[in-house]
């Protein structure tokens, strides 16, 4: 897995690409703890993301998780269809907002 921070205007975008699973989830864990310390608005950028197990939704549930204890919040985008399968197996992509682009995120947090 890699991630790629990419600062906006109105949330800050974390790029996921190739497999979040548990090799990969404590990284992505970590790097958003210290994001968090300074920002509150969140977009994953998931179209490079090919993969997700169980773990890896754990980990982004628990970002989200994390996100709202601090007033904050995650949305995400561009879900490919393995993934998205996982999503709707599990139900996850009921504690999400999920949206085609990031354009449409990122003016959801107006």
């Amino acid at each position: 897995m890699k991630t790629t921070v990419i600062p906006s205007g109105h949330a800050v975008i974390i790029a996921v690409a190739g497999r979040l699973d548990a090799a990969s989830a404590p990284q992505l864990k970590k790097e958003f703890g210290e994001l968090l310390h300074d920002n509150r608005s969140f977009i994953f950028d998931l179209k490079d993301m090919d993969f997700i197990d169980s773990t890896g939704l754990g980990c982004i549930v628990a970002c989200l998780k994390s996100a709202v204890e601090a007033d904050g919040n995650i949305k995400l985008v561009n879900l490919q269809e393995k993934p998205r399968m996982v999503f709707e197996i599990t139900r996850a992509y009921k504690i999400f907002e999920i949206f085609d682009n990031v354009d449409t995120a990122a003016e959801s947090y107006n």
